[in-house]
């Protein structure tokens, strides 16, 4: 037996662990296999690449990202006002609020407006309404009195119920025709972008300063 051959493997496989801490190839072999053939042929990663309107032009991958998420978004907008169609749910916002009171539990009334990245005012205006229509209610915590929370009402969830085959339905078009193994990778990387947005967005930096801050603490972005 080779041995020695054994041992690069290891080696490699040692490699593959380090440079794949973020998870941009799953942790298998199928996952190592991609590395190895990116890694081994930086010609194929070139062949691998892309076209995108625009690119011949000088077009960045950033803004071909950048207007694919506005785009998509506006997609999952209009399945989900399809979804909520007479019905007593005025925004897609209004859902996701009660699925995420469902799903999480009881929470202050910042603490949901923030899980669902939103500002302040839009916030409250969302949650107001679910407490006007009696979906939502507010009560002082259990645990601290000092603290007043909300929490999803038999209301609630029986809206939410009543919408939830609508509401599925719109998120499996929005996820297309894509393959198992695609979902399962583009939400590596989607969970990669959250996890670096996510704490800018809770440093409430002041819009006129933000990406001038962002810009000078990322050096990557200046490249």
């Amino acid at each position: 037996m080779h041995y020695s051959i054994i041992k690069d493997i290891f080696g490699l496989l040692e490699k593959f662990e380090l440079e794949n801490k973020d998870n941009i190839y799953s942790s298998d072999i199928e996952g190592f296999k991609k590395w190895l053939c990116v890694k081994e042929s930086p010609q194929l990663k070139e062949l691998d690449e892309p076209y995108w309107d625009g690119k011949e032009n000088g077009r960045s991958p950033e803004s071909v990202i950048s207007t694919s998420l506005v785009h998509l978004n506006r997609y999952a907008k209009s399945y989900s006002k399809s979804a909520i169609s007479d019905s007593g749910f005025a925004t897609q916002e209004d859902f996701i609020y009660l699925i995420t009171l469902k799903t999480f539990g009881e929470m202050t009334k910042m603490e949901l407006i923030k899980k669902n990245i939103h500002e302040k005012p839009a916030g409250i205006l969302i949650i107001n309404r679910l407490i006007k229509l009696r979906w939502v209610e507010q009560k002082e915590s259990e645990t601290d009195k000092r603290k007043k929370v909300i929490n999803i009402t038999d209301a609630g969830l029986t809206s939410l119920e009543n919408q939830m085959d609508k509401i599925r339905m719109a998120t499996n078009i929005v996820a297309g025709d894509l393959k198992h193994s695609e979902k399962m990778e583009l939400i590596r990387i989607l969970d990669k972008l959250e996890k670096f947005h996510y704490p800018i967005f809770h440093r409430n930096i002041d819009s006129k300063k933000l990406i001038d801050i962002i810009s000078t603490e990322y050096s990557f972005l200046k490249n």
